[in-house]
C-alpha cells in the first residue's frame, strides 16, 4: 500500500500515548515512530480531541497529553480545518451517515491531500472521496507498508 499523504485519527494518537493499551499501544506507537514526516501529517482537530479525551478518561495524564500533542505538532506538518471543510463534512454526514466529528476530520484530511486516514472508528477499507480508511488494528494491516 503506497500512499501519497496520510493522517491519524485521534484514537491512534490516544493509543500511542496510553502505555496500558497493550497491542494497540504497540501498533500506534510503531505507526507514529515510523511515520514519514514528509508524507504524514496531523490534524489540529485530532490533537485537540486527544487532549480532551485524556482529560475525560485519565485526567492524571493530562500534562503528558499536552506534552505529547505539542511535541508531535512540532515534528509533523499540521493541518487545520477551513470554513469550506464544514460544508463537505455536513454532506458526508448526510450522504454516508458518519458521525459529524469523524466527517470533519475526513474533510480536512481530504482537502489537505491525504489519501489514507488511519482510524478504528470508521469502516475499514471504505473509500470516501478518494480517501481510504484503514484500521491499523485490523487483521492483515501491514504496519510498514506506508
Amino acid at each position: 500500500m503506497s500512499v501519497e499523504r496520510y493522517t491519524f485519527d485521534t484514537n491512534i494518537l490516544f493509543y500511542a500515548l496510553d502505555s496500558e493499551a497493550g497491542v494497540k499501544h504497540r501498533v500506534a506507537s510503531a505507526l507514529l515512530g515510523s511515520a514519514d514526516y514528509e508524507r504524514a501529517l496531523l490534524l489540529l482537530q485530532s490533537l485537540g480531541e486527544l487532549c480532551n479525551a485524556v482529560r475525560r478518561k485519565c485526567p492524571a495524564k493530562l500534562e503528558l497529553a499536552f506534552e505529547f500533542a505539542t511535541q508531535n505538532a512540532r515534528m509533523f506538518n499540521v493541518a487545520h480545518a477551513l470554513p469550506a471543510d464544514l460544508g463537505v463534512a455536513i454532506e458526508a454526514v448526510r450522504d454516508h451517515k458518519i458521525p459529524f466529528w469523524d466527517a470533519m476530520l475526513w474533510a480536512t484530511a481530504r482537502r489537505a491531500g491525504c489519501t489514507l486516514l488511519l482510524s478504528e472508528d470508521l469502516q475499514d477499507g471504505q473509500i470516501l472521496g478518494g480517501v481510504t480508511i484503514r484500521n491499523p488494528f485490523a487483521p492483515g494491516f501491514d504496519l510498514y507498508a506506508l
